[in-house]
């Protein structure tokens, strides 16, 4: 038997798998997508699948946590796209120093986040660092978990953010955790516009 023989039948060992997964998967349905971690790129994540679903045509909203003082590359593209934006607006926590600022500030863009988890014309939402506004008690754990769990069923939700509580990562479809091997901040190295922001 040949190289190209013995890599042929792994690859169809291998197909065979995937195409009996793709077959069982039958449910139709919204997912709740949460991507926490310690390194860098869970908010690019978020955005890059918003960028995804806007490219197939959906109706997409984000609300920005914590971020949003200064200017966002994803935000300047998906704006154009029909994207709707609520906006914290207020920077990190550390900046502000101000609970009770802060709090009022989430919670209001913690009210359109509502009210587009509630409206079924949204395929997507993206609660941009949403995990630092429940885990600084922002907003409230049982609030979130009951918006989510009770949008349109087709409707996907993403939550970024480091340190998701227990609770999201439950009733999440799919988890998944940015870990932090190197990062150039660590070196010295100033954010970069269209790399960092």
């Amino acid at each position: 038997m040949t190289e190209q023989d013995r890599h042929q039948q792994r690859q169809q060992k291998l197909k065979d798998k995937v195409d009996a997964r793709i077959e069982q998967a039958q449910t139709e349905k919204g997912i709740v997508i949460v991507i926490t971690g310690n390194g860098k790129g869970k908010s690019t994540s978020g955005f890059g699948t918003v960028a995804r679903a806007v490219g197939h045509g959906q109706k997409c909203g984000v609300a920005q946590f914590i971020k949003g003082t200064w200017e966002c590359g994803e935000r300047n593209l998906l704006q154009q796209h029909g994207v709707d934006f609520h906006i914290m607006a207020t920077g990190f926590t550390w900046d502000t120093q101000d609970k009770t600022a802060d709090t009022q500030a989430a919670q209001a863009v913690w009210q359109e986040a509502k009210a587009m988890l509630a409206d079924p014309r949204y395929d997507m939402v993206l609660l941009d660092e949403m995990t630092y506004m429940v885990a600084y008690g922002y907003l409230d754990l049982d609030e979130v978990v009951a918006a989510i769990e009770n949008r349109p069923t087709e409707q996907s939700v993403v939550v970024t953010g480091r340190g998701a509580h227990r609770c999201l990562l439950e009733i999440a479809d799919t988890v998944s955790e940015v870990k932090n091997i190197k990062h150039a901040f660590d070196q010295g190295i100033k954010a970069r516009k269209g790399v960092d922001w």
